[in-house]
């Protein structure tokens, strides 16, 4: 039913099936259209004509597609580097109409508040960098699903009641992950599009920015790294496998940081990862419950 791609990080090279976050795409968007049907208009005044749940099931189907269209014509970074900024439009009318908070708080400037300017510049530049960023720290096997399962989780920890929207996309997006880690599927561009959009969109609503851009901090970090290597000096990263381990001369990703001149399996290294995203997901935490 999928198509096939090669798993370039194991010996011969098997072909693995791909795409498979389409069925995070659909189980998602099928579980929050119930939600909005059954449960959620008695949570939402009806003064307000907006619904919580239909924005994040519209932002999850649009990255779905966004990652979808990349599939299938490889589009150039500099063309789906902006297209999370239709997704964007949805989010702005539900922030304005629910009167969402127009500051974020910093650990060091305190809460700075954007007024107008939030909705039209700092919300759709939130959905932007954690579209991409999300999207850039991939290739190796458990490093598109397991990473952003964690930040998910942690999210929801301290999203109160909005936690229910997305208790079936997070069970879906485990089942993902648990088969992912194992070399048995890839999720694609469609997937972790899809769940990038999902990070951004659900942060926003539940009102938890600043949480969400510490959670990022080594996803972020790895886009910088790339972008500067990439404008500055027109290299790439990219990482040798010699059957068993992964290793780098370079440190142009956080892929090549963590393996330049020290061979790591690939599980390893995504096991690494994972705890920096873990960690600064629990540093994510604290602060907001500092904020408490």
């Amino acid at each position: 039913m999928f198509p096939k791609a090669p798993d370039t990080h194991k010996p011969n090279k098997p072909l693995i099936p791909n795409g498979l976050g389409v069925i995070y795409v659909l189980a998602s968007a099928t579980y929050l259209f119930l939600l909005h049907w059954g449960l959620e208009p008695s949570q939402v005044e009806a003064s307000n004509n907006v619904s919580p749940a239909l924005t994040l099931a519209v932002c999850i189907l649009f990255g779905g597609f966004m990652g979808l269209l990349d599939d299938w014509m490889d589009l150039r970074w500099r063309y789906k580097a902006f297209f999370p900024l239709i997704a964007a439009i949805p989010l702005i009318s539900l922030a304005y109409r629910l009167g969402l908070r127009t500051s974020i708080a910093t650990p060091i400037f305190g809460a700075i508040d954007f007024g107008d300017y939030y909705y039209f510049i700092i919300l759709p530049l939130i959905v932007t960098v954690t579209t991409n960023t999300v999207n850039q720290l991939g290739g190796l096997n458990g490093l598109e699903t397991v990473c952003p399962a964690i930040i998910l989780t942690g999210t929801m920890a301290i999203s109160g009641s909005n936690v229910i929207l997305l208790c079936a996309p997070l069970i879906v997006w485990l089942l993902l992950a648990f088969f992912n880690f194992r070399g048995r599927i890839f999720v694609g561009n469609t997937g972790s599009f899809a769940i990038g959009m999902t990070l951004a969109a659900f942060a926003i609503i539940s009102d938890l920015k600043s949480s969400l851009l510490i959670s990022l901090l080594p996803y972020i970090f790895n886009s910088l790294l790339i972008l500067l290597n990439y404008f500055f000096f027109r290299t790439k990263a990219h990482v040798s496998f010699d059957g068993e381990k992964l290793s780098s001369d370079h440190r142009r990703s956080l892929i090549t940081l963590i393996t330049r001149h020290r061979p790591l399996s690939e599980r390893q290294v995504v096991v690494i990862i994972s705890l920096s995203v873990a960690a600064s997901t629990s540093a994510a935490l604290v602060f907001q419950w500092l904020l408490l």
